[in-house]
């Protein structure tokens, strides 16, 4: 059945009738697809009317005008489930997100354009928006409330007056939109700022504001620019998430409800962000970048009312409290879902040099010069440069003229030191000298996630000026491309020690039974990545604060399932934990 949606004087018009929007961010991408329903049918017993979900282009079109709608990202598969729950949705195609998502969304091959400008009327850029959204937009419009469906509200770009103030562009996106058969209403979200304000809002489009704190505030700001219409907090952010090397982010279950209390207090409808995280799998973390880069954990449990493996939290419960005070809280009957499992210790029983594999995972790119991953059609993970150094040298500084984000150096096979985008000038100098025969340089550059907010966001990775010794450059090269999407090339040993180069280690799980969830602990290690049964899961760094990795069951089967570690700065033990609780830090 079809029915109208309106944004009106003071309300949403649902069939002409005021209708509150009480609504929770569930990204469907972030969570297992067998976990859906699970997750959807809790925020429904919470009291929300409505999901939300961003759009991950970068999932979407992995490589130039090739799209991907399957599994995971079967989005009309999710939006149907979620009508078949009583729930309305709204959806933000971007096609930026920001979402501490790699690159806020947009897809890495956007950056093989050496001249692209991005989020604004670049052409280049538009163009590709443009492909995507026409294979993207008419999926989702069938499944408009003014269709049978149960999209209520879509979004036009994201946070906008964050980044610039073309607001043609945003007219350009909202025109793509309408032309591609979305008739709901469009809105824009930002911070209650001036400049953002004033940078990514039209007229004739809803405006909502973004905020975790000071409702009565923030919406007093909002009627500055938007006299009438609907109040919206389109993320109430109710926790928040995590870099590496700082402190886990949690806040107050208490004061989270409260606030949420004075949202709906208000009038206002409201978008609890996040409802339930999810976890950025693989390489999908983002980074920010102001003073210096900060990457983003794997974890996105964000202190959300639902844990990153879908268990109810204090702040659950409080929010369903609050919610029952303005809606009916209906009852709904949860799907079974068995408790994480601790499968134990697993032993790492081989190993393998990553310098010895080379050519077995990867076919060399011949180059002049280094160059970024994504000049060689890499969008994710590690990148190689190897190169035979003529000599004799006298000892020299080694220099990596614009470094992202991580290089790790061997001499002759052998590790030399360590590089960070973030080093000081003088910070971790290593000199090398070159004997009369000549020297191997090997530098091996991890991509730790791109920017996905501010004016950095044109984050190129790997080595993108050059590399050389005082002030000279060195040629001539050789790049392998990493992404560590098929490790059955790996030539294992049976040593599990680390050299000081960056190694994988091979293990096994037997699981007789049906599968648990589980949490991957690797205490002892330093730095890399998990990989099972041939998905990238995970990263992990001793730094902290994430402690573990999550394991959905369904990423794991019956019979043997293979664990592989690729570990770059070295470990204690060949041996790893698969336990049954989450270590997120403090």
């Amino acid at each position: 059945m079809n029915h109208t949606f309106e944004t009106g004087k003071k309300d949403f018009l649902l069939d002409g009738e005021p209708f509150r929007v009480i609504s929770g961010a569930i990204h469907y991408f972030r969570v297992p697809r067998e976990y859906w329903r699970d997750r959807l049918a809790k925020l429904k017993a919470c009291g929300f009317n409505t999901v939300e979900t961003y759009i991950a282009w970068n999932m979407h079109e992995p490589e130039e005008g090739v799209f991907d709608f399957e599994g995971m990202l079967d989005v009309e598969a999710y939006l149907s489930l979620a009508q078949e729950l009583g729930l309305y949705a709204i959806v933000r195609p971007g096609p930026y997100i920001c979402s501490e998502w790699d690159f806020g969304g947009l897809p890495w091959w956007l950056l093989r354009y050496d001249n692209i400008r991005l989020r604004c009327c670049d052409k280049t850029y538009l163009a590709c928006v443009k492909r995507f959204f026409d294979e993207l937009i008419p999926r989702l419009a069938k499944h408009q409330i003014t269709r049978g469906g149960n999209i209520i509200l879509v979004q036009d770009e994201n946070e906008y007056g964050s980044y610039g103030d073309d607001s043609e562009y945003l007219r350009v996106l909202a025109d793509m939109l309408r032309q591609n058969g979305i008739d709901v209403p469009l809105f824009t979200s930002d911070g209650a700022e001036y400049q953002m304000m004033t940078g990514g809002t039209l007229p004739e489009i809803l405006k909502t504001a973004n905020f975790g704190s000071r409702p009565a505030g923030n919406f007093e700001f909002l009627r500055k620019y938007q006299p009438e219409g609907p109040l919206m907090c389109a993320e109430y952010w109710n926790g928040w998430f995590d870099h590496w090397g700082e402190k886990h982010h949690t806040r107050d279950a208490k004061d989270a409800a409260d606030t949420l209390g004075e949202i709906l207090s208000a009038g206002a409808s409201v978008s609890a962000y996040m409802f339930h995280g999810g976890t950025n799998f693989g390489w999908m973390n983002g980074a920010n970048y102001y003073e210096k880069y900060e990457p983003t954990v794997s974890s996105y449990d964000d202190d959300a009312p639902l844990n990153e493996n879908g268990a109810l939290t204090e702040k659950y419960r409080l929010f369903r409290d609050v919610v029952s005070r303005f809606a009916p809280v209906p009852e709904v009957e949860l799907p079974e879902q068995a408790a994480p499992f601790r499968y134990g210790k697993l032993v790492f029983t081989k190993g393998a040099r990553l310098l010895d594999n080379l050519e077995n995972l990867s076919a060399p790119a011949e180059l002049v010069s280094p160059v970024n991953m994504e000049k060689l059609g890499q969008g994710y993970g590690y990148i190689l440069y190897s190169s035979q150094v003529r000599g004799p040298r006298e000892e020299q500084a080694l220099h990596i003229d614009d470094l992202h984000d991580r290089a790790y150096i061997y001499a002759d096979g052998k590790y030399a030191g360590m590089k960070y985008i973030n080093d000081a000038p003088g910070e971790n100098e290593i000199k090398l000298a070159v004997p009369a025969e000549g020297m191997r340089l090997d530098i091996l550059v991890e991509n730790m996630g791109r920017t996905n907010y501010g004016r950095k966001l044109a984050d190129r990775k790997g080595i993108t000026h050059g590399a050389g010794f005082g002030n000279n450059f060195v040629y001539n090269w050789k790049a392998y491309t990493l992404p560590l999407d098929n490790t059955d090339k790996i030539e294992w040993t049976d040593c599990t020690d680390f050299d000081g180069t960056a190694t994988f280690l091979y293990g096994e799980l037997v699981i007789d039974d049906e599968p648990r969830d589980t949490f991957v602990k690797t205490d002892g290690f330093g730095k890399g990545v998990i990989i099972v049964n041939g998905r990238v899961l995970s990263r992990y760094w001793k730094v902290g604060p994430q402690r573990s990795a999550y394991l959905p069951a369904p990423f794991l089967k019956k019979g043997v399932n293979t664990v592989v570690i690729f570990e770059t700065e070295g470990f204690e033990k060949a041996e790893a934990l698969l336990d049954s609780e989450p270590d997120l830090g403090v």
